[in-house]
Formats: C-alpha cells, structure tokens, sequence
C-alpha cells in the first residue's frame, strides 16, 4: 500500500511537472514579446523608401507614436502621419498577441483601405507580422538595432519569393518637443 501511495504521489508530481513545464516557455515567450513592445513603445521619426513597384522611389518621413496596445499581455498601438512633400497620410495599427500569434490591423484594416495582421512572432529584437489584403499577402518586419534605433521592411510575396517593397529608418524622438529658456 505504501509503494502505491508513493508511485500515485511520483506520478502525481511528474504530471504536475510536465504541466508547469509546458506552461513556462509560453509565459516566458510572452514576458519577452511584452519586453519588445515596451521597447518599441514611444516617438519614433525616420524617412523612408517605396523600393519596388509602381511608385518605386518615392521617398517619405514618418512620424509615429507608439504605446503599449490596451488591454493585451503584448503588444502595441501605434499613430502618426506619414508625408510625401505636402502630402500628408494618417498611419495607425494595433498589433495584439492573441494565444501563440498576433493579429491586428493596419489603418483600417482589409475590409477598408488597410491591412490584416493575420500572424506573427517576436524573437528577440526582432518583430515579424504576416499581412494580408485580399489576394495580397506579405510580412513586415520591424528590427530594434538598438534601444533608440528601428528598421522597418515591408514585403509581399510575388509567387513564391517575398519582396521588399518599403523601407523605413526610425530613430526615438528623444525630444517631441522643444523647451528653451531665456536668460534675463
């Protein structure tokens, strides 16, 4: 009777084990995804490029904030203006993780004049979200170089090869806005 109860209590504790141990890496993968967008968090400036298609060469600046997205364990809500010369163009996106991936919208998101975050993965310091728009799918890629420095790429899969179509250099904008004294 004794070995039984302690054959009950080993097994009973090496399902409890396995459990705890399967649990872990998911809130470990989320404790770092959150470390990322809490980087990520904040004012961001940067030019960027149009390299391929249709309007290949245009170059535009960005200025974007971003702030943990509401409610999610990891994440980010961002908003800003994109210009081109006077032109000037809204951006905004909500990436969440939902489970084991991300989803969210860019603008509006597929059903309007944007795009669907329809997955995605964070290693490290680098962000990759699958998008999609109809029959166009693609991935942006977002890279932390450093703590004040981030590339963005987005590219789009032409039959089987991935495209780079835009290029973005974001720098933190240390100082949205600037105080000055003067002196009597």
């Amino acid at each position: 009777m004794v070995s039984r109860f302690f054959s009950l209590k080993g097994g009973l504790f090496a399902a409890t084990s396995i459990a705890v141990a399967a649990i872990l890496p998911q809130a470990e993968a989320a404790s770092r995804d959150k470390v990322f967008f809490d980087n990520a968090a904040g004012a961001w400036k940067g030019p960027g490029e149009i390299v391929a298609g249709k309007y290949k060469g245009t170059k535009f600046t960005c200025n974007l904030i971003g702030e943990p997205a509401p409610d999610a364990e990891a994440g980010i809500k961002l908003d800003g203006i994109c210009r081109v010369g006077v032109f000037k163009q809204p951006m905004s996106a909500v990436i969440t993780q939902v489970g084991g991936t991300y989803k969210g919208k860019f603008l509006d998101g597929a059903e309007g004049k944007g795009l669907d975050v329809v997955s995605g993965a964070v290693n490290g310091d680098k962000m990759v979200v699958g998008i999609n728009r109809a029959k166009l799918n693609g991935a942006m890629v977002a890279r932390m170089q450093n703590n004040n420095v981030m590339n963005v790429t987005i590219s789009v899969k032409v039959e089987e090869d991935m495209v780079p179509v835009i290029g973005l250099a974001l720098t933190r904008d240390t100082d949205p806005i600037a105080v000055g004294s003067i002196d009597p």
